[in-house]
Order: C-alpha cells, then structure tokens, then sequence
C-alpha cells in the first residue's frame, strides 16, 4: 500500500455549472512518503474531504475500491495475565464517537518520533494509569473504514505496575478463550481475534 501527504488543496473548477460535475469538486495534490519525486492529482467532491477528515499535511491512501482516504497508524495492546489458572486477555468497550459500545483492545495513534512500543506505553499509561510490558508483535491489521484506512500494529503485553482504571472506555472485562465472542468487537479488532486464537497457550 502506498501512503501520500496532501501537499495542496484547490478548487477543480469555478463552479458545477460550467462544468457539468453534479457538485463542487476539489483537486489534491499529493505527494509520495518515500519517492519525494512522485506526485498525484486526485479531484475529490469537497463533502468527501471534510467526511474523510482530508486536509492539507494529513497522510492518505488509497481504499480497495479506490477511494482516497484518510490513512491513521495506530497501535493496540492485547494485554493478558493468568487468573486462577485460565488465561485472559483485557478488551475495553468504546465509550465515544460512531462506535460507542463496541469493543476493542486499548491503545491509540503514534505520535511523531515515538515507536509503536513507546507509544502503546504512552496510550495506556493515559487511557488506564496502567504500567506494561510491551511483549511480542502479534500482527498488522490494515482494514478499510468507509471514511479511513487503519494500519494497526497489535502487541502481546503485560500490566507490570499500578492499576487499570478506565479514563476513557465505558467499561471493560478480562476475556478468557471461550469469552472471545461473546462481545461486539470493533471490525478491526474482530480481524485480530483468529490470530489470538492461534498463538493462544
């Protein structure tokens, strides 16, 4: 998958009548992440970039259906411990936006000059007050939202200090394997859930 910086936003036209487009469309230039000399111009309706969150700076693909989108890299603990000999994985429910109430494993976007590790400590020590482990990557999960493309990179860890207090979450639950489906997990996260289940020991 490529990934392209909006370098510019124009107007297409100067107006849908004296061109024929059914609503006012705009230009966008993007420029390549890593080949600084490729360049593309896409023209896009203006709904559609406030819709898709697109503005001048943001990082963006292309949809498989071939849509640009917004592109977010994010990352996500599968957090697990041992309670009374069966193990259990922690899933936190959505308490905000589109998806209130659907659930998830907690963590959240990178920010500049962090690594994914470093920032899935960040995002936990904010979301729950909570200290981990950062352990192994367990997989990339790159899916298509309809208004953005989600590139998540999703960690085994461990809770090494303090206590997990929900700050953001509606609620929360400590999952043993046969507990996996009975939630309403995020279509992301749901896509995460068969390779837990094959590394699950």
């Amino acid at each position: 998958m490529k990934i392209y910086v909006v370098e510019q936003i124009a107007e297409a036209d100067f107006g849908c009548e004296e061109t024929g487009r059914k609503e006012p469309t705009a230009l966008v230039v993007l420029r390549g992440m890593k080949d600084t000399a490729e360049e593309k111009r896409v023209e896009i309706p203006e709904r559609l970039l406030e819709e898709r969150g697109i503005s001048e700076g943001k990082k963006v693909c292309f949809s498989t259906e071939g849509e640009l989108i917004k592109y977010i890299r994010v990352v996500a603990a599968v957090m697990w411990k041992v309670q009374d000999g069966v193990k259990k994985i922690y899933a936190t429910a959505r308490g905000y936006g589109e998806y209130k109430g659907w659930w998830e494993f907690p963590g959240g976007k990178i920010e500049e000059g962090e690594t994914p590790e470093q920032a899935l400590e960040r995002e936990i020590r904010e979301e729950l007050t909570a200290g981990i482990k950062v352990e192994k990557l367990i997989k990339t999960i790159e899916y298509d939202y309809p208004n953005f493309h989600l590139s998540m990179d999703c960690f085994w860890a461990e809770v090494v200090s303090g206590h997990l207090v929900l700050k953001e979450a509606e609620d929360a639950k400590w999952l043993s394997y046969e507990e996996l489906d009975t939630v309403k997990w995020l279509p992301a996260d749901l896509e995460l859930l068969e390779k837990i289940k094959e590394e699950w020991t």
